[in-house]
């Protein structure tokens, strides 16, 4: 998925093109990510997990698929709120915004994406429709 690919009418994609994209991209981690969210919940590390998504080198996280070959495209990394406050890459001031937002980790799963869209929080279903 290259930001110069062309959609079907020859024109750049939209974001709503890429995004569905990108969503048919993800949904194969989508099992591997859900058992690591409920242990990662489950074991109290964390109320709130965190995957960062990347199909560049990701420097924060632990390392749960490593792209290439049959491992698909995308670097995926298992992180957590208190990560990204302590990176800063949510500023603790705005941890309780994030934390309102936040859906049920029993029903989605959220995606910190690093794409061709820019780095964007998604919250995807654990069971994605066709």
């Amino acid at each position: 998925m290259k930001r110069s690919d062309k959609s079907t009418n020859g024109e750049q994609p939209s974001n709503v093109e890429l995004f569905m994209a990108l969503r048919d991209e993800i949904k194969p981690y989508i099992p591997l990510l859900s058992k690591a969210s409920d242990e990662i919940i489950k074991s109290e590390v964390s109320k709130y997990p965190i995957f960062a998504l990347s199909k560049e080198e990701i420097p924060f996280g632990v390392k749960l698929v490593v792209k290439g070959g049959r491992s698909g495209s995308w670097n995926v990394n298992a992180s957590m709120l208190e990560e990204f406050v302590g990176r800063k890459l949510i500023l603790e001031e705005n941890a309780p915004e994030f934390i309102s937002t936040y859906k049920d980790p029993q029903t989605y799963l959220c995606l910190f994406v690093l794409s061709e869209l820019g780095a964007q929080f998604i919250f995807i279903p654990r069971k994605l429709q066709d």
